[in-house]
């Protein structure tokens, strides 16, 4: 078997089934370039239609492919900075490490992260540790794949106080067009997914929610369907009767729109339906 996903990557297929071509109640650009030199940017800026809030964000990217270094240098209108310095493969083999670092002028806050992550066949583990003066938080993560099973476990101990904060667990099954997840987490959310690619034009998810002492399940169907090379609708469903429809058309090499809506099906005739307009151009 092949390297595993990471443990946020687990049920990702089908995550993006549900999530991907929709931006209901937004109206987005997103713009990437690269110069000759190597150095990548990447722009965009969002508005909130409910709100007529906007926010936007620049971050450029740096690679020095001889030593495995990147730097990425970040910005937000929240006015927020951020650095990231990144190494892999030179300790060894499918070992990354990433120093990550947030400055707020305006109000002086700063907070860093030490990343870990290595991965090889048959498994995938990361260590994350928040740097803070009151205690380190520590986050981790592991995978184990075997012919197709994937099993996982995620963890957060808050150092300053001494106890564990997350543990969740993961069970799945993946094969080149079908895939299964199961979780649990912190043992009172009990979550599931399936996908299937029923051929090269459709992909179809459902997935399931529970949480403990609820009687109520929750749980959605969504599809996507390839309608030529340019061109693919998008459309979701939940139990809440709320219906999501995207479709993702590509204008030109490099210039994809994107045009979304959530309709409430229980109050059709009442208003409040969102719609969603994105744009995301590439050079």
């Amino acid at each position: 078997m092949a390297v595993p996903p990471t443990y946020a990557d687990l049920g990702k297929s089908a995550k993006d089934i549900f999530n991907k071509g929709y931006g209901f109640g937004m109206v987005k650009l997103d713009v990437k370039t690269k110069s000759s030199s190597g150095v990548e940017f990447k722009t965009s800026g969002s508005s909130n239609v409910d709100t007529s809030k906007v926010t936007g964000a620049l971050e450029t990217k740096y690679k020095w492919a001889e030593y495995g270094l990147t730097f990425t240098e970040k910005w937000t209108t929240e006015n927020t900075l951020g650095t990231e310095i990144c190494v892999e493969d030179q300790i060894t083999k499918g070992l990354k490490l990433t120093f990550d670092t947030t400055f707020s002028p305006n109000t002086g806050k700063k907070s860093g992260k030490v990343k870990t992550a290595y991965k090889r066949e048959y498994l995938n583990v990361g260590v994350d540790v928040d740097l803070d003066f009151a205690g380190p938080t520590i986050h981790g993560a592991a995978v184990a794949g075997y012919e197709g099973w994937l099993a996982g476990y995620q963890m957060t101990f808050d150092s300053a106080k001494s106890k564990m904060a997350q543990s969740n667990f993961s069970v799945g099954y993946k094969t080149g067009d079908f895939q299964l997840h199961t979780n649990v987490n912190d043992g009172s959310e009990f979550g599931g997914s399936i996908y299937q690619k029923v051929n090269d034009q459709l992909e179809t998810a459902v997935n399931l929610a529970w949480t403990a002492g609820s009687n109520g399940t929750r749980f959605g169907i969504a599809a996507k369907y390839q309608l030529d090379s340019s061109a693919s609708i998008s459309a979701k469903v939940n139990n809440a009767s709320l219906v999501g429809i995207g479709y993702t058309q590509t204008l030109r090499p490099g210039m994809k729109l994107i045009l979304s809506a959530l309709v409430d099906g229980k109050n059709v005739n009442a208003g409040g339906h969102k719609v969603g307009l994105g744009l995301e151009l590439e050079a």
